[in-house]
């Protein structure tokens, strides 16, 4: 297995929508093995096929903490359904966010509650997960990354003027940046 180096925020990659997968093969088994490996060691609790430079609708996630136990899995192709989100302003503490794409930022974002995700897995077989709390937040972020959005996109307009200057004063926004988990000094 191997790391990957991740794209940063501004690589066109991260913000276009992503192609379905239609080839599930043992190259597939191995981006995905990759990633996971990526994943752990940024650290991280979720990676999408974009933010590694593949343009392809999957990511993986492992998250120890959910009320339902450890969730760790890939989920290729996946629709996402989720319930309103409140209104209100984002809770700087309980909703602050980040990515591994946007390394060492965070910014409160206020996510749905509870989720819904149909995918299918490595070998193609069909699965559903019902997700609520910050699980279910790790599925909006990720499927986000599907559609060539990120977090910082959806930010109210005082977190994502902090979040312009943040990206601004790190030299990303524009093609070509990333950094490598374990050998570059940045974390998410």
């Amino acid at each position: 297995m191997t790391v990957l180096p991740i794209r940063i925020t501004g690589d066109p990659v991260l913000h276009t929508p992503a192609a379905p997968v239609v080839t599930f093969d043992e190259e597939l088994r191995t981006l995905v093995a990759d990633m996971f490996e990526t994943m752990d060691a940024a650290p991280g609790v979720g990676l999408a096929g974009p933010q590694v430079g593949v343009p392809l609708r999957l990511f993986v996630y492992g998250y120890e903490h959910d009320p339902d136990g450890p969730q760790r899995g890939v989920a290729i192709n996946p629709v996402l359904w989720i319930t309103p989100t409140p209104t209100g302003e984002p809770d700087e503490d309980a909703e602050s966010e980040g990515c591994l794409s946007v390394p060492g930022e965070r910014f409160p974002l206020r996510r749905s509650p509870r989720a819904r995700l149909e995918a299918v897995d490595i070998d193609g077989k069909p699965f559903t997960l019902e997700a609520r709390g910050w699980f279910a937040r790790i599925l909006q972020h990720e499927t986000d990354h599907l559609d060539g959005t990120l977090y910082v996109d959806r930010l109210d307009f005082l977190h994502q003027r902090r979040a312009k200057k943040a990206i601004s004063g790190n030299k990303w926004g524009r093609p070509g940046n990333s950094w490598t988990p374990g050998v570059d000094d940045l974390e998410a």
